[in-house]
């Protein structure tokens, strides 16, 4: 009898050992409750929302040459000057985030009074009494997205995105006396682009600002008349993705 109950005991306690086998692994297999990761991502507002952004942009330039050579340019004799005043009004809508406008004007003025190109010792030409006056005019939207370098709120760059309508004329003259010949041109122009650019601050209220355009389309359309007789028009489009040095502008803001 004691035998009995003893083989009854062995036999419950090998039935119990898988039973229990398989609980522990239904509770081994059973996922841990992965916690909510957050980044710890410290942001810098560089531009606070509701911030105004004023400025303006002043380029001069001129020359005088006296019988001046140059590769294929011999006896150049003339005066050339250039001028261009951009004032801009921007307004902060978001941190970092400004739109606004510039608007833009634009004044050069060309006197070659002589000029000879040479290709060889047999052939060259000429040019003399040589006048061009032209002004334009461009109107410009723009958005700037600000970001700050590093924690720095005294260096920052910018993203600003520009869509610009302008026009113009523009007076050109050659020879004198009965030689006399013109031409008078009207344009207008159409520019969208991308110019990145870098902010210093000096103090508070006062910036230094420097972009390029490297983004750009670009389209225009002229119509001269030569000798208040002949109309002919001229269409020209482009497209570039490069740092362009030409559109390099330097200029003073203040945001109040």
């Amino acid at each position: 009898m004691i035998r009995m109950k003893l083989f009854f005991l062995l036999l419950t306690a090998l039935l119990a050992l898988p039973i229990e086998g398989r609980a522990q692994e239904q509770t081994d297999s059973v996922p841990e409750v992965v916690q909510e990761f957050k980044r710890d991502i410290e942001s810098v507002v560089f531009i606070p929302k509701g911030q105004w952004i004023t400025g303006v942009s002043v380029s001069y330039a001129m020359s005088t040459q006296s019988k001046y050579q140059f590769l294929i340019f011999e006896g150049i004799s003339g005066d050339t000057y250039s001028f261009k005043v951009s004032p801009m009004l921007m307004f902060a809508v978001k941190d970092d985030l400004a739109a606004g406008g510039r608007f833009s004007y634009a004044r050069s003025l060309t006197k070659l009074a002589n000029a000879d190109i040479v290709l060889d010792s047999e052939t060259d030409y000429s040019v003399d009494h040589l006048y061009r006056l032209s002004h334009n005019y461009y109107g410009t939207v723009m958005m700037r997205n600000y970001f700050s370098i590093g924690k720095s709120k005294r260096f920052g760059f910018f993203n600003e995105l520009q869509l610009q309508l302008g026009g113009g004329q523009s007076k050109i003259t050659t020879g004198v006396g009965k030689d006399l010949t013109g031409t008078y041109e009207r344009n207008f122009s159409l520019d969208v682009g991308l110019a990145p650019g870098l902010c210093v601050f000096l103090n508070n209220y006062s910036a230094l600002e420097v972009n390029v355009g490297v983004l750009g389309f670009s389209y225009t359309t002229t119509k001269a008349i030569k000798d208040q007789i002949y109309v002919s028009h001229r269409n020209s489009k482009s497209a570039n993705f490069r740092i362009n040095l030409f559109s390099i502008q330097f200029g003073v803001a203040f945001y109040l």
